[in-house]
């Protein structure tokens, strides 16, 4: 049914849950597993970063970590990507990139109240293919 699902993470303990569920459908299916991460400079104000190397410098350790961590999980071999702009535009274009059959992630991010979160919300909007959201 999956040859390859991509799960977005953000930390949050929404995401950590789509990791999970990525996990289970990668293993379940035997399906390539992608993983990514968005730096979303634009969350802070891009002209309030753009001569803070050491913030963003920050933001990207911390993403390469939860990348690595989607890495060690489960017994399923991820490939992961890092990247920079508009979460839900990256996370669409990564799933176009590869092919994605499925987009698994949270539906509320770090700052979120208690509904489903705007790049949750972006992603199943704008997707041309089935988006899991835990």
């Amino acid at each position: 049914m999956y040859e390859s699902v991509l799960v977005a993470t953000d930390g949050s303990g929404s995401a950590n849950r789509a990791v999970e569920a990525a996990l289970d459908l990668a293993s379940t299916f035997d399906a390539e597993l992608y993983a990514i991460s968005v730096v979303d400079t634009r969350r802070y104000g891009e002209s309030a970063l753009s001569g803070s190397k050491n913030v963003v410098d920050d933001l990207e350790a911390r993403a390469t970590e939860l990348l690595r961590e989607v890495e060690t999980r489960g017994d399923v071999t991820a490939v992961t990507e890092l990247r920079r702009g508009r979460p839900h535009v990256a996370i669409s274009n990564y799933a176009d990139d590869i092919d994605a059959d499925v987009i698994v992630l949270g539906n509320r991010g770090r700052g979120s109240g208690g509904e489903i979160g705007s790049t949750a919300e972006r992603v199943v909007r704008f997707a041309d293919r089935p988006v899991l959201t835990t």
